[in-house]
């Protein structure tokens, strides 16, 4: 598959609307929380580039763990779908959906 893993996951929220994806990731050396939700990607922790054609993160960022979460998102009171996946199980799931 030609797009990026961050472009893969982003797809996932444009057809998966009622979910919000939460990446725990490592970017060159630090940690970083991505919120992505109806196919655009935001920072939990730092500034995020305005421009949505520019990626949050690159193909070789340490995806750490994706959690599944029920929109709206809500960080005080978080419904998880599924916690804790593995890059390897994500990949499973987008490949099933053809992403």
């Amino acid at each position: 598959m030609g797009d990026s893993i961050c472009k893969r996951l982003e797809q996932y929220t444009i057809k998966k609307q009622q979910e919000v994806l939460i990446v725990n990731v490592e970017i060159e050396g630090e940690e970083d929380q991505i919120a992505i939700f109806k196919g655009f990607s935001s920072s939990l922790m730092r500034p995020t580039n305005f421009d949505p054609d520019v990626p949050i993160f690159s193909d070789d960022a340490v995806i750490i763990s994706i959690d599944r979460v029920a929109s709206p998102y809500n960080p005080d009171a978080v419904k998880y779908l599924q916690q804790g996946l593995s890059w390897e199980s994500m990949r499973s799931l987008l490949s099933e959906m053809g992403l």
